[in-house]
């Protein structure tokens, strides 16, 4: 091959530091956004917090406590005994004899309380250790004791047990030589812990296991027992005329034996869940002042940084080049992070404000008001590429007066209506959700009939989207809603 230089004209864009870290902010949660700025302050000496901003409790120190205070503490730890007394009382404690008023003692164990108690860091006990602990109340061998810990650990967090006995038979040790029958009678034992119905290994007897824990003479529950040892599945398949024949019980009696069954709970073991609740700190708030929405965005969810102007103002006397160099550096570093945060500000008020405009009518009256919008739309009208508005609405809360909602949740697809126009998913499923909850539960609304309503109303919706956005709400179908009236 001849070899050959050419000359090439062309046009690219360069991803400069400062522009990754501007598309960075862009997109960081509250909670990302938080310690993306704390990082910032700990490892740029250039950057502080505005005057009113909340310090670390360590870096605050009292400016008006008294100058003798360390004096007059010193004085009372030398009134304090230094020896400790060859008896104590029987009935004395430690702090009795020999009061500890160490500072710093006293100081840490204040502040690890308070820090404790902000924090709400308690130790939850989940489903299977509160089922362990009970085993460990039984007085039973250690090979029981082996066996129950195994069949606990196959109990899923709806309390139900996951696998059958002979794959639990199956999976102990072969030396332990275990029977069938003991595994079952090990169960059996489990399933009288609490919560009521536990390691039960279908529905039906987790029923029979929490009817098992109510007092004989509740009423109606001999009936209830009977139709569950006997017609589980009538029940389940509604058919309500078969079982007032077979149980021969009126309407009324049926009623009242239904209600205390569905005054169980399906699901024993989500009574108790180790899980943490997580709080979500809106980014944007939306007020309604004087008959107009008022957009905001939340100051206590992103910190103002400033320069720190005694160290800005050491970079000219300093004699020596490389820290002249380093201090500067840092200096730029501090003015692009401020610059981008500012940025990533007003892209979010900017994007907030003009999705608040298009939903105006979700904001007075609901979802049913709410209108078709894609990220197209709102990427036209601030003058953006789709990805940034894409960047600025993930994982952003906006706070209104009808909750706390993701900047997500305020796009949805459109569907045309008999008049041309549009209608958004969104609506659709208010629509859907609406009738549902009016209609006669005797003759609950299929999928098919909720579809012909729209189509009267003007939104044309195949049945096969009505049976989509029903289960996405997770509603069951017609048949299982159906109820004695």
């Amino acid at each position: 091959m001849k070899q050959s230089l050419q000359l090439r004209l062309g046009q690219h864009l360069t991803m400069t530091p400062q522009l990754q870290q501007a598309i960075r902010l862009l997109q960081l949660s509250t909670l990302d956004l938080r310690q993306e700025i704390q990082q910032a302050l700990d490892s740029n000496l250039m950057l502080e917090l505005e005057e009113g901003q909340d310090e670390p409790e360590e870096q605050k120190t009292p400016d008006d406590s008294p100058a003798d205070t360390t004096a007059e503490r010193t004085e009372e730890l030398e009134l304090q005994p230094t020896t400790i007394p060859d008896e104590l009382p029987v009935d004395s404690n430690w702090e009795d004899t020999y009061d500890n008023t160490s500072p710093a003692t006293s100081t840490s164990s204040h502040s690890a309380d308070d820090r404790q108690f902000e924090t709400g860091d308690t130790t939850e006990e989940g489903l299977r250790e509160g089922l362990l602990w009970q085993l460990g109340m039984v007085p039973i061998s250690e090979r029981d004791q082996t066996i129950g810990e195994t069949i606990i650990d196959d109990i899923n967090d709806d309390g139900f047990l996951a696998t059958t006995l002979e794959e639990l038979h199956q999976s102990l040790p072969t030396e332990m030589e275990v029977e069938l029958d003991e595994v079952e009678a090990v169960l059996h034992t489990i399933q009288n812990f609490d919560p009521p119905g536990i390691a039960a290994r279908n529905l039906r007897e987790s029923l029979l296991l929490q009817l098992r824990s109510i007092a004989e003479e509740t009423p109606w529950i001999n009936e209830a027992r009977h139709l569950l040892e006997d017609y589980f599945d009538l029940l389940a398949n509604h058919d309500y005329n078969q079982l007032k024949r077979r149980l021969k019980l009126d309407e009324d009696t049926l009623r009242s034996t239904l209600e205390l069954i569905q005054s169980l709970n399906p699901r024993p073991g989500s009574q108790i869940s180790n899980s943490k609740p997580e709080y979500i700190t809106p980014d944007v708030y939306v007020r309604r002042t004087n008959g107009s929405w008022r957009v905001e965005l939340n100051q206590e969810a992103s910190p103002r940084l400033r320069i720190n102007n005694h160290y800005a103002s050491l970079i000219k006397q300093v004699n020596n080049t490389g820290d002249s160099t380093y201090m500067k550096n840092h200096l730029q570093e501090a003015r692009w992070f401020i610059k981008s945060l500012q940025s990533r500000n007003e892209t979010l008020l900017k994007v907030a404000k003009c999705i608040v405009e298009r939903q105006r009518g979700f904001l007075e009256h609901g979802d049913v008001a709410m209108k078709a919008l894609v990220l197209h739309d709102i990427a036209q009208e601030v003058d953006m590429h789709e990805s940034t508005i894409s960047r600025v609405t993930t994982r952003k809360y906006l706070h209104t007066p009808r909750g706390i909602f993701e900047l997500k949740y305020f796009f949805s697809s459109h569907v045309s209506t008999a008049a041309g126009g549009e209608c958004s998913s969104t609506a659709i499923r208010a629509f859907i959700k609406e009738m549902i909850a009016e209609e006669n539960i005797a003759k609950p609304l299929s999928d098919s009939k909720i579809a012909t309503v729209l189509s009267e109303q003007g939104i044309n919706v195949a049945r096969r989207t009505i049976a989509k956005y029903r289960e996405a709400m997770n509603i069951p179908p017609s048949n299982e809603r159906k109820r004695l009236a």
